[in-house]
C-alpha cells in the first residue's frame, strides 16, 4: 500500500512510503500527481528523518518505567537509581515490560534508531521487536540521559529504497526543534508503520 506523508512545514520533502520502504521524497505536489492512488496523511510542523537517542542503556536498562496501574505507587515518571534497580529486584519480569514502556516514550519523542550495548535480554528485544535502528554511540556523551538529549543527534537524509523510518515534529523549523526538543514529535513510522502518533 502507497502512503504520502506531508507536514505544511516541509512540503518540499515529502514521503512517499510503499511498504515498509521509502518510495520517493520530494515536492509534496509533484508526488501527489505521478501517484494520485496513494493514501495522504497530512501532519503539522516538519518532517524529518528522525532521531537516533545514544541513551539506550541508562533509559531502558537503568531506569524503571511505572504501569499506569502503579501510579499510587510509584508515580508516572521514569524512576532511576538505586530505587529502580530495587524495583526490579523485587521481580525480574518488571525489567520486560518496563524496557517496552520506555521503547514506547522513545517513539513518542521521534527515535527512530538509539545507541550503547543493552545487556539486559528483554531491552534488547524491546528494542528490536520496535523496528528501532541500532546505531553505533559515539565514545564521549554530552549532556545527561534524556528521551529529547542535548544535542539532538537527526538521521541523513531519506532516500529512496531506505527503510521508511521518519518522524514529524510540530514545530516550524529545525532551529525550533533544536530549542524546544523532542516532547513536540507528532509521528513516529517505523518500517512504513505509524508506530505513534499524537493524540
Amino acid at each position: 500500500m502507497l502512503t504520502l506523508h506531508v507536514a505544511e512545514a516541509t512540503p518540499e520533502s515529502a514521503v512517499l512510503v510503499d511498504g515498509g520502504l521509502v518510495a520517493a521524497v520530494g515536492p509534496y505536489e509533484e508526488l501527489a500527481a505521478v501517484r494520485p492512488e496513494a493514501r495522504v496523511r497530512e501532519w503539522p510542523g516538519i518532517l524529518t528523518p528522525g532521531l537516533l537517542n545514544p541513551y539506550a542503556p541508562e533509559l531502558l536498562e537503568g531506569m524503571y518505567h511505572p504501569d499506569p496501574r502503579e501510579a499510587e505507587d510509584f508515580g508516572t515518571e521514569p524512576i532511576t537509581g538505586e530505587r529502580a534497580q530495587r524495583i526490579f529486584r523485587m521481580d525480574a519480569s518488571r525489567r520486560g515490560a518496563s524496557a517496552r514502556r520506555g521503547v514506547q516514550r522513545l517513539l513518542a519523542h521521534g527515535t527512530v534508531a538509539v545507541a550503547g550495548e543493552l545487556r539486559v535480554q528483554a531491552a534488547a528485544d524491546a528494542v528490536r521487536r520496535a523496528g528501532l535502528a541500532v546505531g553505533r554511540r559515539p565514545e564521549k556523551l554530552p549532556g545527561t540521559p534524556s528521551f529529547s538529549p542535548t544535542p539532538l543527534v537527526l538521521l541523513p537524509a531519506l532516500q529512496p529504497g531506505a527503510p521508511a523510518r521518519f518522524a514529524v515534529f510540530d514545530v516550524p523549523d529545525r532551529a525550533s526543534l533544536v530549542r524546544l526538543g523532542a516532547s513536540t514529535c507528532v509521528a513516529t513510522v517505523i518500517a512504513g508503520r505509524l508506530v505513534h502518533r499524537a493524540r
